[in-house]
């Protein structure tokens, strides 16, 4: 709300006269309030410290926010006249106050002040008029005026005199004039209307010379203030002879138009004066009066032969609007004559000047999220012409989210127009034009650079949503796995971002026991060495989190996958029946043939993919004799390599060196004592007590037939047994157990085509991480073909000297290794073979093949130590024609790979 004053000066009267002027007053009053603007007067002159007005209380602003809203007073060109002391909030005079010297002879002056201040932003006006005192006298432009007149003029002949002039306004300008006492002239006054008709003395008696040939007079000039002040100039008139005709001009008063800025030489006006003398009394020489100012004749030249006035300065409208010019036009005669004309020069205005554009306030920086109308900046635009070529428009750069909004007559206000975004556009260069409504139109520019200033708006962004990790198991303590980085696209505290880990329980730990991250750099550091045996996938959350208010964060996953390292050799599994430190000890009669097998070394590797693929040698026995054994490089079993003659020892040490497939190797060796008896002591004799009989000196001990018989029938009695309950187990429907959904089934175990269950790796079937895809299911044993053994009786040196690859009777799990030691979890897809009448199953293999019949095929993984899960096998004969002297009871075992819910299928 805008406040408003007016101080107005007038009388009480009585009666009716009194209510009208009264109202008259209001009215007044009323219409000041209605134009917007704060009024005040001042005298002139008026001493320093002089109360104008209660600015601050007429503004409605409280005297305690004056200091920190920032309160001031400009004052466009008119220095520091004026102070507010911001303790009071009072206007008061502060230096001297010459209204001459602002305003000039303007018959209104007044101080325009512009009041800003801020928090918010706010401009006020407040025009403060400057009243006149009479404080300048009359001034004649000089103190003594000669006049040449001669004593032939007629009476009321008039002689013009040049009047004094009042630096005052109004009633303190207006000038009486009164002629010192005398018998010869005397004097007209001033019309009203000033340019026809202006001061001169009228003969009012005959002069002559011999009498009285000079007078002197004195002319005094009183203005109307109080009090009154006069000014005076002499009068010397010298009275002469002869020359009875003076120049006339044509008219005593010229008026001219002429426009600004025109070229020097341009003819203003040629005046035409005439005198009825002959000869040189006759010749009229032009010239101007002694009296005009210096500035007209800066400005004008006149021929005196011709009359012409022409232009010889620059003439400028803003300068002055009009010029007044008193010629004379004066005879060659023995006393010469004159006459006088004043030529009034009006000045016409041409778009001549540009605009004038400043910015009295700044806000700056903008904030990006500040609301729309938000006051920017305060401008304003002057134009020294007038009228059309005067008014000013303001227009802003198109397309910015910004617009100009028209305040007060020439101020506009540079408001916020739409939302800002500073990472879209981090700083506006605006350019304001004034543009001027001449024609052709004249206009400025003016630029102003508005930086937009970051708010917390964005949260910090990281490329990807989740991260895969290889790390290596038996990692040093504190080693750098990962560098986790986020970008943020606001700037300085804003986009300083840091990190953290999402704390979470893994199994009985915590996460921070596993795993650290910097804060700043953002790497990721494994705090302990991890085993791949016990942690194959370590999955959590990284926290990404700015510095701004209120701090804005993002999340990100990493996935870690401990590669497996070949750290755990082969592990001997125990032999099924009694041995001597571990030692494996076995009968065979000397009548067996080529092929036979003897015994079976079984053993599991805790790694994974290609640490865990075991392969079997035998070793070389002492002194460099022949053995008649062989070991399968993939199964472990020991068998001749042709039948057995006298020649053979009746006892041998067999060892047997288990080595991984890692790098490098790691080996275990087992130890198979192998005792050749008669074929009728075979049964006799137990491996307990072949295996205590280790000197080449003990004796096979006799046992009774019988009781090896019924230990065969209870054995094969306790195997049907076996076979019907796993039978059984397969057709069953599948029932949700302590592992839920999906619950794996375990692998059984046959006499040839054995492996076992590995303890370390069941709990992490059932971990609950998610429900296996599929279910290892079902195997029969069946008897083979005689046939089957004689491929086996073929043993060539390059299956002594390194191992061979698979052949593509087998298919095995990478979990179902040498020795075939874990619970299986598998993946749906690739092709397991089953037996015979059984779907194959979809399964990822990469298959290889061998010659070596009884090796099998070997299917490896694809990316073999990140999922060791995805070998497959087939455990069985290679060739269905090999064949023994003996036949043995051997079994195939086939694998059927089903999904959860479907029926199994029995083989035909």
């Amino acid at each position: 709300m805008k406040y408003c004053a007016l101080k107005m000066e007038f009388f009480w009267g009585r009666g009716q006269e009194s209510r009208r002027l009264l109202l008259l007053l209001l009215l007044l009053a009323a219409w000041e309030a209605g134009n917007g603007q704060l009024h005040y007067s001042v005298f002139e002159e008026a001493k320093h410290g002089t109360f104008v007005g209660r600015i601050a209380q007429d503004l409605g602003l409280e005297l305690a926010e004056l200091v920190p809203r920032l309160f001031r007073v400009a004052s466009k060109g008119r220095g520091d006249l004026l102070e507010v002391n911001l303790q009071n909030g009072i206007l008061f005079v502060n230096s001297r106050i010459d209204r001459e010297e602002l305003c000039g002879r303007s018959a209104e002056c007044s101080i325009h002040l512009e009041v800003i201040v801020d928090r918010p932003l706010q401009v006020f006006h407040v025009d403060v008029e400057v009243k006149d005192i009479n404080d300048n006298p009359p001034v004649f432009p000089a103190t003594q005026k000669n006049l040449l007149i001669a004593e032939s003029r007629p009476l009321d002949s008039r002689f013009p005199l040049e009047g004094a002039s009042d630096a005052d306004i109004g009633e303190n300008a207006q000038l009486t004039y009164r002629l010192s006492p005398n018998e010869y002239f005397s004097l007209e006054k001033p019309s009203d209307d000033e340019l026809v008709k202006g001061l001169g003395l009228i003969l009012r008696k005959s002069l002559d010379r011999e009498e009285a040939p000079e007078i002197f007079l004195v002319l005094t000039a009183t203005d109307g203030g109080k009090p009154e002040l006069t000014g005076t100039v002499q009068l010397l008139i010298t009275v002469l002879d002869a020359n009875d005709n003076a120049p006339a001009f044509d008219r005593t008063l010229y008026k001219v138009r002429l426009p600004e800025n025109v070229p020097n030489g341009t003819l203003v006006i040629k005046l035409n004066a005439s005198d009825l003398d002959e000869g040189l009394n006759g010749d009229i020489v032009y010239s101007f009066s002694n009296d005009i100012s210096p500035n007209v004749k800066s400005k004008f030249h006149i021929d005196p032969i011709t009359g012409q006035i022409i232009v010889k300065g620059y003439i400028d409208f803003e300068e002055s609007k009009s010029y007044e010019i008193i010629v004379e036009g004066i005879d060659k005669g023995q006393l010469p004559l004159s006459g006088h004309c004043r030529v009034i020069v009006e000045v016409e205005d041409n778009n001549d000047n540009v605009p004038d554009l400043q910015f009295k306030s700044l806000s700056l920086p903008i904030r990006e999220d500040a609301p729309l109308g938000t006051v920017i900046a305060l401008i304003s635009v002057s134009d020294k012409d007038v009228g059309v070529n005067g008014q000013v428009t303001c227009s802003l750069t198109p397309h910015v989210p910004f617009k100009l909004v028209s305040t007060f007559k020439n101020y506009y206000s540079l408001v916020l127009d739409s939302a800002l975004d500073r990472e879209s556009v981090p700083a506006y260069e605006l350019v304001v034009t004034a543009r001027d409504g001449g024609s052709p139109s004249l206009w400025a520019t003016a630029s102003v650079s508005v930086e937009v200033a970051d708010v917390n708006d964005n949260a910090p962004a990281f490329a990807q949503p989740e991260y895969t990790v290889f790390v290596k198991e038996n990692n040093p303590p504190g080693c750098h796995i990962f560098t986790v980085s986020a970008q943020d696209a606001d700037v300085q505290e804003n986009a300083l971002v840091s990190y953290s880990l999402v704390e979470r329980r893994v199994g009985e730990r915590a996460l921070s026991s596993y795993v650290s991250v910097h804060a700043e750099s953002g790497k990721v550091y494994a705090l302990q060495p991890l085993d791949h045996e016990e942690l194959e996938l370590l999955q959590f959350q990284v926290s990404a989190r700015d510095a701004g208010v209120p701090p804005l964060g993002s999340n990100v996953t990493l996935q870690v996958f401990v590669l497996d390292e070949n750290d755990n050799p082969p592990a001997l599994l125990a032999p099924r029946v009694g041995g001597i430190g571990g030692a494996v000890s076995e009968l065979v009669p000397w009548s067996v043939g080529a092929g036979h097998v003897v015994a079976k070394v079984r053993a599991v590797d805790a790694d994974s993919g290609y640490n865990a693929w075991l392969s079997y040698e035998l070793q070389p026995g002492t002194g460099g004799e022949r053995i008649p054994f062989r070991v399968g490089l993939y199964t472990g079993e020991i068998s001749t390599t042709r039948a057995l003659d006298e020649a053979d020892a009746p006892r041998h040490r067999l060892l047997v060196l288990v080595k991984d497939h890692g790098d490098p190797a790691l080996t275990a060796t087992a130890t198979v004592l192998v005792s050749l008896v008669e074929s009728g002591q075979a049964p006799k004799a137990s491996s307990r007590a072949l295996a205590g009989a280790v000197g080449p000196e003990a004796a096979l001990v006799d046992v009774n037939v019988y009781l090896i018989i019924a230990i065969c029938a209870v054995s094969s009695l306790l195997v049907l047994t076996l076979l019907l309950y796993t039978a059984l187990r397969c057709s069953a429907p599948p029932t949700d157990g302590g592992c839920a959904r999906g619950k794996p089934m375990l692998v059984c175990s046959s006499a040839v085509g054995s492996w076992s269950n590995s303890q370390q790796r069941r709990p992490r079937v059932c971990s609950g991480e998610g429900p296996p895809k599929t279910d290892l299911m079902a195997f029969s044993p069946s008897l083979s073909d005689s046939r089957d053994r004689e491929d086996q009786l073929q043993p060539t040196e390059e299956s002594f000297a390194k191992p061979r690859q698979p052949n593509p009777d087998w298919r095995y799990s990478a979990s179902l290794r040498a020795g075939m030691h874990s619970s299986v979890h598998l993946e749906e897809a690739g092709i397991l073979r089953a037996g015979p009448g059984a779907p194959d199953q979809q399964w990822p293999t990469v298959s290889s093949a061998t010659p070596e019949p009884e090796a099998g095929e070997v299917s490896p993984p694809v990316g073999a130590g990140v999922n060791s899960n995805s070998w497959t096998f087939k455990y069985g004969p290679g060739n269905p024609k090999q064949s023994g002297p003996e036949p043995k009871k051997q079994t195939q075992v086939s694998f059927l790979l089903r999904r959860k819910g479907e029926a199994s299928q029995p083989r035909q």
